[in-house]
């Protein structure tokens, strides 16, 4: 089994990183292969809904230039996918919003994330992160995915890097979506 994991942070080691790091822990502890792919901060094109990706070049994101067909690719290959990101004017990351709107245009009708297991998860300074939480659960629902949760919402609070590692209420929901995820895994037979 695999579980990828995004990371939507422009800074590589901050906040989302560590929360994606802290929900990863409890996954390779019960002997699942893991991976971080570094989104944020990339050259990115947001969608044209142009509709290539379903006419002129099945399965593949006319725009080859940038990270997300190999995105695409791996969101193929694993069994589980987990999206982070920083709160941005209550949202995701630019690059996480490019990624969720071509990703699911790519992948969508070929029902590649058809019943893998999901989360987000959200780095914020103060607020704005419910919204950013629901944008990537719209994602996962659109692509008729199981949504894994936590004890609460799936965030974690900090500015500065390594600020999140005083929230312990966040450290703990980080550990629980961990924990839940292998234990959907294991009762989907992944």
């Amino acid at each position: 089994m695999k579980v990828v994991a995004f990371n939507g942070s422009p800074r590589r080691d901050g906040n989302t990183y560590t929360l994606l790091t802290k929900v990863l822990e409890p996954i390779q502890a019960a002997g699942i292969e893991t991976e971080i792919v570094q989104i944020g901060g990339q050259m990115v094109h947001g969608c044209t809904a142009c509709m290539s990706c379903r006419n002129q070049t099945p399965g593949r994101c006319i725009f080859d230039d940038d990270f997300v067909n190999l995105c695409a690719d791996k969101c193929r290959e694993a069994d589980a996918i987990i999206i982070g990101t920083p709160t941005y004017y209550s949202d995701v990351s630019t690059e996480v919003k490019a990624f969720i709107d071509r990703v699911g245009y790519v992948l969508g009708p070929e029902g590649a994330l058809k019943h893998k297991p999901a989360c987000g998860v959200v780095a914020v300074r103060r607020g704005g992160a419910t919204h950013a939480v629901d944008t990537i659960n719209h994602f996962f629902m659109l692509n008729n995915m199981y949504i894994v949760c936590g004890t609460y919402w799936n965030m974690g609070y900090g500015r500065n890097k390594g600020e999140c590692l005083s929230d312990a209420e966040g450290l703990k929901n980080m550990q629980a979506l961990g924990e839940n995820m292998v234990w959907i895994l294991e009762k989907i037979g992944k």
